[in-house]
């Protein structure tokens, strides 16, 4: 079982802790959260990259191995013919859903933001408001539905 992704972990939680105390400190504290950010998604694709290219931990090199590995090659060739095509569904699954749900963060956190101004000035424009960060939240939904079609041709 490949459990690379939990070295990922303590890495998170001392970037979040990091993070709550720099951004006490204003327009200079937003810069080094950036860097943070940087600093995380490096990580993150190391991580990627050890878990795509990680061996079996119980794989054996001796010629009895390759006698047995010749043995179950029928076998195996079709379940490794469509592991490749089964990991780039998962992981075009897991792009669609991010990218989109970062994307509508970034919609609803702008609409949102000038539909609460509007509102300030002029309480009859809720409806129309609402409608249009509803929309921005739409963005997520189509990323989901994209994702979850792709999860299931793996």
């Amino acid at each position: 079982m490949n459990v690379a992704w939990i070295a990922g972990l303590p890495l998170i939680a001392v970037a979040a802790l990091l993070a709550r105390v720099v951004a006490r400190r204003g327009r200079t504290g937003m810069t080094i959260l950036a860097g943070i950010g940087a600093v995380l998604m490096a990580g993150a694709l190391v991580l990627l990259v050890v878990a795509l290219t990680a061996r079996s931990a119980g794989a054996a090199t001796g010629p009895a191995a390759v006698a047995g590995a010749r043995a179950a090659a029928t076998a195996a060739a079709t379940a490794s013919a469509t592991a490749p095509a089964s990991s780039a569904a998962l992981l075009g699954a897991a792009i669609a859903v991010a990218g989109s749900t970062i994307g509508a963060g970034i919609a609803v956190a702008y609409a949102g933001a000038a539909a609460l101004a509007a509102m300030s000035e002029r309480p009859e424009v809720f409806g129309r408001a609402m409608v249009i960060v509803g929309l921005a939240e739409g963005i997520a939904i189509y990323g989901l539905i994209v994702g979850i079609i792709l999860i299931g041709k793996a």
